[in-house]
């Protein structure tokens, strides 16, 4: 059964009866401890990428692999920067009682931040399988890989969501 929110409109089934506040306390929650897991991922891969380049075998690589290299790290920075810019903007923005709208840009910014990590992945994927083989089917199998991310990361949930929601 639909419930009336606060603002006098059909809540759709969503089966919570929660304010505005409320509701952008819980999404913000949530999408925090979201956060935290990409988070740790794209930390742990891009302190792992800023090593890569003072090893011995560095110097060894050829010009497209340097390159590859040189994107991933470059993507990696930038996934870092969408992924922990939901904590720096929580914080700017905490106590001026624009929650909802801090909640829907840290989304954004999360959203943009998993772009970046399968950007990232599938770059560091595809330097980590050139140098270990210079066999042909390397695109393909970074092609599979992507594909198995946007189909967990994307294609699911979008398809869960569709199915799932109300007209």
């Amino acid at each position: 059964m639909s419930q009336w929110n606060e603002s006098g409109d059909r809540d759709r089934g969503r089966g919570r009866d929660e304010t505005e506040d409320e509701r952008a306390d819980r999404r913000w929650s949530e999408l925090i401890q979201e956060v935290r897991v990409a988070q740790t991922g794209v930390q742990i891969l891009f302190g792992f990428l800023l090593t890569v380049v003072f090893t011995p075998r560095y110097e060894q690589l050829p010009q497209t692999e340097r390159n590859i290299y040189i994107v991933t790290v470059v993507l990696g920075a930038a996934a870092t920067g969408a992924l922990i810019g939901p904590v720096s903007f929580h914080r700017i923005v905490s106590g001026r009682r624009i929650k909802s709208a801090a909640v829907r840009w840290a989304a954004r910014l999360t959203f943009t931040g998993l772009i970046l990590l399968l950007a990232t992945m599938t770059a560091a994927l595809l330097l980590i399988l050139r140098v270990a083989t210079h066999d042909a089917y390397v695109p393909w199998l970074v092609a599979c890989v992507v594909l198995w991310y946007l189909l967990c990361w994307f294609a699911l949930p979008a398809w869960i969501r569709h199915r799932h929601t109300d007209e």
